[in-house]
């Protein structure tokens, strides 16, 4: 039966935990138009964005890395749709050593690449480059320019202080690159943006693109399809 045959269509609510540090790792979940933030939890409570996953990856690499378990969580950040794969059957089909093994093993390269890019830039680039940097990617995976985000979970992603967002938002706002009201933030000037990030952004991009150039990046569908 072809693996499409397995997959499952589920709603992604805002907020969803998909697992939790420890947790044993039950499905792989493939984003169309969700995106899932993957998180490192310290014992203080305090947490920060690793990565991020749309439609141009999966959730839950542990699941044919050899572990099925993480120490991160997985937490959904926009609300949307993803393919759900039973781990049993992702397992198969990883093992059997053909196209999928490959695509999923390059798409583990490019989610490292953003994982150590991300931990470089928020040792040393300013909040404003950090916020510019995760405003590029999360568009990157949506198909409009607005997102619903307040300046608290945004602070959350990003490991600083919201006086930092607020400041940092203001900047952006003040030069007509965003709009922000309570909860959403729209990005009315991309290109101005990309004046004000900082080099993590087209490493991230530059990475992604090569080793995923033979994925047709499309809303309604994902890598696990193709």
């Amino acid at each position: 039966m072809p693996l499409v045959a397995h997959l499952e269509l589920v709603p992604m609510r805002l907020g969803d935990m998909l697992y939790e540090p420890g947790g044993q790792l039950q499905h792989a979940y493939f984003p169309t138009t969700a995106i899932v933030s993957l998180h490192y939890v310290m014992a203080s409570g305090a947490s920060a964005e690793s990565a991020g996953v749309g439609n141009e990856g999966m959730v839950g690499i542990s699941l044919f890395m050899g572990g099925d378990t993480t120490s991160s969580s997985a937490v959904v950040q926009t609300a949307g749709h993803a393919y759900r794969l039973e781990r049993r059957k992702l397992l198969q089909e990883f093992n059997r050593a053909g196209l999928m093994q490959g695509l999923l093993l390059r798409y583990t390269q490019a989610l490292a690449t953003q994982m150590f890019q991300t931990a470089a830039c928020n040792r040393h680039h300013s909040v404003e480059q950090q916020l510019c940097r995760w405003l590029l990617l999360t568009l990157d995976r949506l198909p409009s320019n607005e997102l619903i985000m307040t300046q608290e979970l945004v602070a959350s992603m990003l490991g600083v202080r919201r006086e930092g967002i607020t400041e940092a938002a203001g900047n952006l706002q003040r030069a007509g690159f965003i709009s922000y009201r309570r909860g959403h933030i729209a990005v009315l000037d991309r290109a101005g943006l990309e004046t004000r990030v900082c080099e993590c952004y087209a490493v991230v991009k530059k990475e992604m693109g090569r080793l995923l150039a033979d994925v047709q990046y499309r809303q309604d569908t994902s890598l696990a399809v193709h």
